[in-house]
């Protein structure tokens, strides 16, 4: 049975983020994932997550200027040490709540950019982020994002993470699998899945049009879930979507998974 985890970034965001582990505690999740911890220590973050006692499964590493609409850094050629450095804050944090991934976000391709110049980079600074993770027994995850909702976004396609993993040939370096995004940019979910599932370290939902829970959209789920199941896949699925409205309400389709 596929195991999900509530993103906190996206669900019960009427309450405090360090109050929202409780709420995914009671809601019958046995993990979360959010976007970023860094207004938080890791002591207060790790607090939180055991109190509700809900494991960490997947954060983000340092985005650069989020406010700004930066998305990233990992494929931006001058940006390496402030990308290496994030990524050390990151691994701090996970050691502290004891999370096996986090995402490194590409980054936006800037106006008039190489983008030769930045394949390399990005390689070479995937390179150094999993050999810093390993120490930790961390595995660094690498997400295609659809060009809809990030335009610019320098990793749109499945394919193109998975050359980038095998070129960079280390065993701790996934693919962040997100069904949402798979769907805008290629569809074809359950085969992609089962082509790339050796590479896949995590995967993520939201229904299409409106990224909203499963069963609001065109996504069937019913026979994606028992594809996925079938197939072996032992990580875990992050509920990345936009309730519609109240997020408790909107968990019918999460109750048969409760355990």
């Amino acid at each position: 049975m596929p195991k999900f985890a509530a993103n906190l970034s996206m669900m019960f965001t009427d309450a405090p983020f360090l109050d929202r582990f409780g709420r995914a505690a009671a809601a019958g999740f046995r993990a979360v994932e959010f976007l970023f911890p860094y207004d938080y220590t890791p002591a207060e973050v790790t607090a939180a997550a055991r109190a509700a006692g809900v494991s960490v499964v997947l954060f983000n590493t340092v985005p650069g200027d989020w406010a700004k609409g930066e998305r990233g850094m990992a494929a931006l050629p001058g940006r390496e040490q402030e990308f290496r450095d994030g990524v050390a804050k990151a691994l701090d944090y996970a050691a502290a709540l004891g999370c096996p991934r986090v995402h490194a976000m590409a980054g936006l391709v800037p106006e008039g950019a190489d983008r030769s110049a930045m394949a390399v980079t990005y390689r070479e600074n995937l390179a150094a982020a999993t050999a810093m993770a390993a120490k930790g027994k961390v595995d660094i995850v690498i997400e295609p994002i659809n060009t809809r909702d990030i335009p610019g976004f320098y990793l749109n396609r499945t394919e193109e993470a998975a050359a980038v993993i095998a070129d960079v040939g280390v065993p701790n370096l996934k693919i962040q699998f997100d069904i949402y995004h798979r769907q805008i940019m290629q569809g074809d979910l359950a085969r992609a899945i089962a082509e790339h599932l050796p590479l896949i370290g995590h995967m993520q939902l939201a229904d299409n049009p409106g990224r909203n829970e499963p069963g609001t959209g065109e996504i069937n789920w019913s026979f994606l879930f028992a594809e996925i199941d079938r197939l072996g896949f032992d990580g875990w699925i992050g509920c990345e979507y936009k309730p519609k409205g109240d997020t408790e309400a909107g968990l019918g389709w999460y109750a048969p998974f409760k355990g």
